[in-house]
Order: structure tokens, then sequence, then C-alpha cells
């Protein structure tokens, strides 16, 4: 038998050394050179948490290729998810302490427990009685529902092959360890170890699997990236603290679209889904603010309406500050420039505030004509038209561009009592206007703030 070998291995991004730094070679981050026991690979060859021995088949001839989603009882999960759970799909759930992640997955394993199937829930972080407190208060009540309290990846895997389960939830995947390894819980090494034999059993028993992850101070999940390579989905549940309301959002998908958001709202009972976001995006907006814009955005195949916030004051300070939230900043300097050249307003020397309301990320083109409306609302105190919407690319020479989707975007400003449109002429053409709104196409900057002001 081979002799085991001690090696040094970085916590933040999994870095191996032969010996002991005080500074990760790759990262550069210090103290963070954990010192782990290296095991040798299984005689015979074969790959720590392989799903199983196969031999080459046509590809053609490779059953499931329509795989039966199963729902979560969650509409705006199963929109995130591409429409439900898929048997084997091993998902990783992240997010901040406190926003609601084991609430989310808590209150989806009592609604697929009730629909039939049966689900084991593992938790390493509460106890079976912290848990039934929070069952209580979200109103789990399913008989299919199972609890283990349990931190040993070889007891886990001892209880799913006694109960068989079509979902499991591990709650969280850095308080799991495996025996194979001498490190503690939450290392590179335990880590990558557990995930691996997590993996092998969703694939190879086809058991719908969620970890949780923890997040870090930046904000993106704890562990080796390498972690993120292995799973199937991996979700982001957001949200501002102190606010109600928070969006899931999809990072990578397998098995459907990362462009996709969920909405939910935190109540008492627990998290409740929120199937007409728009309008909770607009409940809290301003009336007769100058600077306040409504663009028409679209997050995968939902269009929203977004409030986009804008503040031009002149600055204190030698420099200008720029700074940008839910939008991207280089577009804002941008669209600034654009904005400079073509319309003759003097905002290089103020100071410049973009935020897009409600924990939003506007990352489509489409926003760039509410931006810049924004921008010029506030810089000359005109308020828009609170019945008023807008969407358009900007381009550098000032024109405003078409986008796509703007059959969807009229109708859902309809729908939410909007009565003025303006949108590039391109989309003008072939475009039929709903009763009681009226369509203004515009084909440039100094147009489109003609028709606002």
């Amino acid at each position: 038998m081979a002799k085991a070998k001690t090696r040094f291995v970085c916590q933040q991004c999994g870095q191996p050394s032969p010996k002991w730094t005080g500074r990760c070679v790759a990262c550069n981050t210090w103290g963070s050179m954990v010192e782990e026991v290296e095991v040798p690979a299984p005689a015979g060859g074969a790959a720590f948490g392989a799903i199983a021995a196969s031999k080459p088949q046509r590809l053609v001839e490779v059953a499931g290729a329509d795989v039966a989603r199963r729902p979560t009882g969650f509409s705006e999960f199963d929109r995130v998810l591409g429409g439900g759970v898929v048997p084997g799909v091993l998902a990783l759930v992240g997010g901040d302490p406190g926003i609601g992640k084991s609430t989310l997955l808590l209150q989806a394993a009592d609604r697929i427990a009730g629909l039939g199937a049966t689900v084991l829930y593992v938790t390493g972080e509460e106890s079976p009685r912290q848990t039934r407190m929070r069952a209580d208060r979200i109103g789990a009540r399913s008989e299919n529902l199972w609890l283990l309290a349990e931190t040993a990846l070889e007891r886990v895997e001892q209880q799913v092959d006694a109960l068989k389960p079509q979902l499991l939830v591990i709650d969280s995947v850095q308080t799991l360890h495996t025996t194979e390894l001498s490190t503690g819980p939450g290392s590179v090494g335990q880590l990558r170890a557990v995930t691996a034999r997590l993996m092998a059993l969703a694939k190879g028993r086809e058991i719908a699997t969620f970890l949780v992850g923890h997040v870090t101070k930046d904000g993106a999940i704890a562990g080796p990236r390498v972690l993120e390579h292995m799973v199937d989905a991996v979700l982001y549940f957001e949200g501002q603290r102190g606010h109600p309301f928070r969006l899931l959002r999809a990072v990578k998908n397998r098995f459907g679209s990362t462009d996709e958001i969920g909405a939910f709202e935190m109540k008492g009972a627990g998290l409740e889904e929120v199937t007409n976001p728009s309008a909770l995006f607009l409940a809290e907006r301003a009336a007769g603010a100058s600077g306040s814009v409504v663009v028409a955005s679209f997050e995968g195949t939902r269009p929203l309406l977004v409030e986009v916030q804008a503040l031009v004051s002149p600055t204190s300070h030698g420099n200008p500050r720029r700074t940008a939230i839910g939008v991207d900043s280089g577009r804002v300097a941008l669209l600034l420039a654009v904005l400079e050249k073509k319309t003759g307003l003097d905002i290089g020397a103020s100071d410049v505030f973009v935020n897009a309301a409600g924990g939003m990320r506007l990352d489509e083109p489409a926003a760039d004509l509410a931006v810049v409306a924004a921008l010029a609302s506030s810089h000359l105190d005109r308020v828009v038209d609170a019945q008023t919407i807008l969407f358009g690319e900007v381009g550098l020479g000032g024109e405003v561009r078409a986008v796509t989707g703007a059959v969807a975007r009229v109708a859902e400003a309809r729908q939410l009592g909007f009565t003025r449109v303006i949108l590039p002429a391109g989309n003008r053409e072939g475009l039929e206007a709903p009763e009681s709104v009226t369509l203004v196409p515009v084909s440039r900057v100094e147009q489109a703030l003609e028709a606002l002001f």
C-alpha cells in the first residue's frame, strides 16, 4: 500500500504546495495554507467518486433524452431551474448568512414531499429541534419529509441506502466530512472529496441533490472554484438586508437557461413567491422626483419594469465621483460622454450616482436610454412623466438602436397602467400600439429628451 503524503493547500483558491508558506503564490492570500493528507489513488485505477463502470455506447441509443421534471411547488423556483427538478441533478445554492437559503429549500422539500416523493433533509448546522421550529413556522408537515442531523458523509450514505429518497438536501456542504481525509470539515480537500462522492451518489442513483454553500465576504461561494465546475447548477439567493424582497438567480445551469430569475418575499410564515415582480419593483417609487425613470427590461424570458434612479450634483471635491449600483459603471461612463457630446449638457464637473432600484442588475443594453433619461432628468431637475417608460440601446454616435422583445415590453407596460412608451424607431415598424398606450419612436438621444421634457 502506498504511503500517504502530506501537503499544504490554500483554503482560498486550492493551490497546493509541498511546504508551508505564509502567503499563497497563486492568489496572494496570507495565512491560507493548511496541511492536508494526500490520499493515494485506490488500486485498479478506480477514480475517487466515480459513478459506475460503463462501456461505450452510441449516443443515439442512450435513453432518457426526454426527462420528466419534478415541480418544486414554487413556480419561481421551477422557472430558474428550467422547468423543475431533474432526477440526478446536483445543484449548489449560495447566499449571504440569514438570507433564507435553508428556508427556501425546506419549503421546497416539504412541497415536493407533499406530492408523493421521499425527501431526506440533512442538516449539519442545526439540531433536529431547531429545524423543527423552522418547519413549524413555515408549516412543513409532510409525512414523506425525513430529517437527519449528521456531519459524517459515510453515515449519510448509509441512510440514503436505507431510505432511497428522490430528493436529498445537504445543509450545508461545508459541514460534511469524510473519514478518508484527516483534515477538518470545510477544507479544500474535504469539499472536493465530499462533492465528488455526492455527485457519484446523485448521478448513479438519480437522486436530485441540493447543496447549501457558504459564501465569502466577497459574495462568492466558499471553497475552491472546482466546486462550481463539478455541480450541474449554481444558484445564488440574493437580497438586501432589512428588505423582504429576495431574488433567486442561476449563474450556471446545465438543464436550463442562466438568464431567468425567481422573485420571493420573506414573510413571517416563510417565503412567498412573487408572480408579478414589476409591481413590487415599482411599489415604493417616489412621485414627482427628478432622476427617476422606468425601463422595460428583460430577465430571461420575462419582461420586468425596473426603476432607474440617477443623482447628479455639483462635486465638493477635486475629482467628480462616478458610482453605479446595478448598472455597469463602464456603461454609465460611456453614456455620460454621449450625453455631453450630443446634447450639450455639462455634467463632467458633477458627481454622478446611478442605481437600479430593488437590488436588480441591468445588464442588457436596452437600459441605455433609461439611464440617459435619468441622468438628464436629475441634471435639469425636470420630472419625467410617471406614466412613461423607455427602452433602447444608445450608440456612441447618439443613435437609439432597436432591441429584442419590444412586443412583450410594451405589453408589460400596458398591464401595469403605463400610457406612454418611448422606444427605438426600429422597433416601431410593425408594432401595433395597444389600447390606451401611445408609442413614441425616437432615432436619436436628442429626440428622446425632447419627447420627455
